[in-house]
């Protein structure tokens, strides 16, 4: 049995959960917050991380490549090299582009704390020109690589409401709102394992922002 531990607030732990979901893997979940991990099992104290019966492993994009490759039934990848290539560049710009950057908004945007007038301003030319990238490589067709859902989609709808929701608070502008991504997230939010990662995500930050508040 697989074991899925962090916490369902942090998107990275959900879009393995959405990966484990889509896919039908059993799995159980163990609740461990940051600062509060399992260092033989996550190094850096990273979350999530995954305890197999082989031994455990961290980081997110590692976990969903095992996970695919452990468990091939129901692909959330396409057979043909060059497709699967195509959902890995999706992935890439997802989190290193995309996310990566935006997340440097979070501490102002969720969390109470401030940003530099100046590091917004950088933060915001480089998502401007990384967010057009973006849309010139996903299709949309409705999901982010074509018709299949794929490990892309478990990234793009855990990360794309948290790029939007910052730029809007901290610009007053969804910079995403320009890509199709209004209409992607409501057609993957009509999906039972998305509508489950999101009402198990909204308890877990409730909880979460309490334990800040302490």
């Amino acid at each position: 049995m697989l074991t899925l531990c962090g916490f369902s607030a942090s998107n990275y732990y959900n879009k393995v959960k959405l990966a484990l979901l889509e896919k039908g893997v059993p799995f159980e979940e163990e609740l461990d917050w940051v600062g509060e991990t399992d260092l033989a099992c996550s190094p850096l104290g990273k979350v999530p991380y995954l305890k197999t019966d082989q031994g455990p492993m961290s980081e997110s994009t590692v976990i969903l490549e095992y996970v695919e490759d452990a468990y091939p039934q129901k692909p959330l990848m396409p057979k043909d090299p060059f497709e699967a290539a195509k959902v890995r560049e999706l992935l890439r710009y997802i989190e290193l582009h995309l996310e990566l950057v935006a997340r440097n908004l979070y501490p102002e945007a969720f969390f109470g704390g401030k940003v530099s007038e100046t590091a917004k301003e950088k933060i915001g030319q480089q998502l401007e020109k990384n967010i057009a990238a973006f849309g010139k490589i996903a299709k949309f067709s409705p999901f982010v690589a074509g018709s299949q859902f794929t490990l892309a989609d478990c990234a793009a709808a855990v990360h794309l409401p948290l790029v939007a929701s910052a730029t809007k608070i901290i610009y007053g502008r969804d910079y995403m709102a320009e890509l199709p991504v209004r209409e992607y997230l409501k057609t993957v939010g009509e999906r039972a394992t998305v509508q489950k990662v999101n009402a198990d995500r909204k308890v877990n930050t409730e909880l979460m922002l309490k334990r800040v508040k302490k």
